[in-house]
Parts: C-alpha cells; structure tokens; sequence
C-alpha cells in the first residue's frame, strides 16, 4: 500500500511539474518560464551560468591597494563608480567615471565605456571602511563589485579589474574627491 502511495504522488508530483521544483517551490513557479508568466525579457538561467563564469574570471582580477593606484595611473585606464549618484558626488574616488548600477544599458556602456577591451577598475561601498555616509556598508553577498562585474562580464567587458581589500577611508593612499568640493580631494 505504501509503495502505491508514493508512486501515486510520484505520477501527480510529475504530472504537476513539481519534481523538478528547487525544495520549497510551487508548481506556478515551476512553470515561470512558460505560459503565461513568461518573459523573454528576463532570463534566469542565462543569467546564473554568465554569474559562474563570471565569478571564475573575477577570481584572478582581484587587486592590491598598490596595484589598484598603480593601474589606476596608466593611460587609458578607466575607474568606475556605479553606486548612486549621492553617494558618488559625497565621495568617490579620484578621476572615477560614474554609471549608477540601475542605469547600465547596452546604450549608456556604450556612451561611458565605448571601448569594451578598455582596462576598467570597479569599487564599491564594501571597499571602505569609516565612511559610512559615501560608502555605506552592504550584506557581503550584496556587494556591489559583485553585480557590476557580471554585468560588464555579461556586456561583453573582459578587462574588469576589482579593488579588493577592505580599507579604511581615512588612511587609504587612494585619492577621493567630492562633487561638492569641486572635484578636491577629501579626507
């Protein structure tokens, strides 16, 4: 009787589409990508393979405090800031371009970053430490490094390269400037 049980469920759990469901899944979202919640312009899947293959990359292009000023300095090499825009006129880094997260577009990479094989650095609010106000700390699984470099990845962008280290804002060698201050530097 048991055994008629569970392969009675297993009939209804196949025919309901719930055996391929993540645990704690319902059959609507099991079937999110058909009928009529699908949406061509979303893309999950594509998106969690391009974030592993991005991740893989970005494990050999993360940088030194040293290496980052030192890049940072060469000719072509881009910065880009993509928190918000109050947070980049308070406090950015010296010379950094700004394209806030939710504003990257295939139109907006290609009026800031037109050459994709451009060397770009990225940092964030989990780069610094005591300044709470212009970088404001994230969840460390929310870092903002980690949404921009997939998406530069997913864009095309190769030649990302990521401020690693958590520093101290007041104490870094990196040089800031303010929107407010007339691009002088702050600290």
């Amino acid at each position: 009787m048991r055994t008629t049980r569970h392969i009675a469920s297993l009939c209804l759990c196949a025919m309901l589409g719930l055996c391929a469901a993540a645990p704690g899944t319902t059959a609507a979202a099991t079937t999110a990508n058909a009928g009529p919640l699908a949406n061509p312009a979303i893309d999950a899947d594509g998106y969690l393979r391009i974030a592993a293959e991005a991740a893989r990359h970005r494990a050999t292009r993360r940088l030194t405090e040293d290496a980052f000023i030192a890049m940072s300095r060469e000719p072509g090499t881009v910065i880009l800031d993509a928190r918000s825009r109050e947070k980049y006129d308070e406090l950015h880094i010296r010379g950094a371009v700004h394209l806030a997260f939710p504003d990257i577009t295939v139109e907006s990479l290609a009026r800031v970053l037109p050459d994709r094989n451009a060397r770009i650095l990225i940092y964030c609010n989990n780069n610094f430490a005591n300044a709470p106000s212009p970088f404001p700390a994230k969840l460390p699984r929310a870092a903002l490094n980690l949404s921009t470099y997939v998406a530069l990845y997913t864009y095309g962008y190769r030649n990302v390269w990521e401020l690693g280290p958590f520093l101290d804002a007041r104490a870094t060698r990196i040089e800031f400037a303010s929107a407010g201050a007339a691009g002088s530097a702050t600290r």
